[in-house]
């Protein structure tokens, strides 16, 4: 059985649509990836947008929405980034916080080392979870 994993953020619109690209892109068939958050935005941040598609990764169809009791219960594991008490608990999930900068209001510049940052730590997750990078 494939692992899934689960992003949650606060607004579903930067990191967690970064970091559920790259474990798509780069995980791909091999594991499910989810994500969602507290009190989704309207739209994905642009910029975060714009940096993933330097790299390959494209999130402009992604759709931020918020995360559900079924889609919690699904995943083996729980990557949450910044968004303390609104963050869903389940006891037997597996809850793994990152703290990582939000890329709302900020230019691609600064956006560009928070998809670095993503990309590593995704790495890292996938190599924990057993899943061989597609590409």
């Amino acid at each position: 059985m494939k692992p899934g994993v689960l992003f949650l953020c606060v607004h579903n619109a930067g990191r967690s649509q970064m970091a559920a690209g790259f474990l798509r892109a780069l995980g791909g068939e091999s594991v499910e990836v989810f994500s969602a958050g507290s009190e989704p935005a309207q739209a994905v941040n642009p910029a975060a947008v714009e940096a993933m598609a330097e790299v390959g990764v494209d999130i402009a169809g992604a759709v931020p929405r918020r995360w559900s009791d079924q889609m919690i219960k699904s995943v083996d594991v729980v990557v949450t980034m910044g968004c303390g008490d609104t963050c869903p608990v389940f006891p037997g999930t597996k809850y793994v916080d990152w703290e990582i900068d939000d890329p709302a209001g900020k230019d691609l510049g600064q956006v560009r080392p928070i998809r670095d940052e993503l990309e590593r730590r995704v790495r890292r997750l996938m190599s924990e979870l057993g899943v061989d990078p597609v590409q």
